[in-house]
């Protein structure tokens, strides 16, 4: 929500910082990249399990549709506001690309948990397997042991990556350029097995 997270990438960012809130602002424009003054604002939370996916469109696509439409209302009216944003406040950040999703499994998990999150569906955090990309999409925080980016647990749906302070159980991949496929099927596939190493 402006001036936070000016940028193109505005819905990435704060599910992977880890952030509980965020929102969507309807403004004035002006030749500064998102710096125009502010027409309202509405304010989502964040849940622990919100992807990019589920925030734009469980969340802020539909309150974006009610905010336009209170927008032209207070337009029409001659009532709409317009308020100066806060310049010290204000950050930025680029385009979340495929550079920014390599999962480094020395993070803690909570952090690597906020990257997968943040980057499904687009760009899909991803990772390695025997030189082969991974992206992983469903998953949820557990307990992790032994040394990162192995795997520590596998039961009939998922496998288990160690990360810094916990672990990642893991249901939903995609090999290279193919669809998503579900863990039971890669786990077969790729013949994974208790301490198999993901990433550099």
């Amino acid at each position: 929500m402006l001036p936070l997270h000016r940028g193109p990438s505005s819905i990435n960012w704060p599910i992977i910082w880890g952030a509980k809130q965020t929102g969507l602002t309807i403004f004035w424009p002006d030749d500064g990249l998102d710096e125009g003054e502010i027409l309202l604002q509405k304010q989502i939370d964040i849940l622990p399990d919100d992807t990019l996916g589920t925030l734009y469109f469980d969340k802020i696509f539909p309150a974006g549709v009610s905010a336009t439409l209170e927008a032209i209302d207070l337009i029409r009216s001659g009532e709409a506001p317009k308020i100066p944003q806060d310049e010290t406040k204000a950050t930025y950040e680029s385009w979340c690309r495929r550079a920014n999703a390599e999962i480094d499994w020395s993070r803690s998990a909570t952090e690597v948990y906020n990257l997968i999150r943040g980057c499904n569906p687009q760009p899909g955090a991803w990772t390695t397997l025997d030189g082969e990309e991974v992206q992983i999409f469903d998953c949820e925080l557990t307990a992790g042991t032994g040394r990162f980016g192995r795997v520590c647990a596998i039961d009939d749906t998922s496998f288990t990556i160690n990360s810094g302070l916990g672990g990642i159980r893991i249901s939903r991949v995609r090999i290279g350029k193919s669809g998503k496929i579900n863990s039971a099927e890669f786990i077969r596939d790729k013949k994974i097995e208790l301490g198999r190493r993901f990433g550099t």
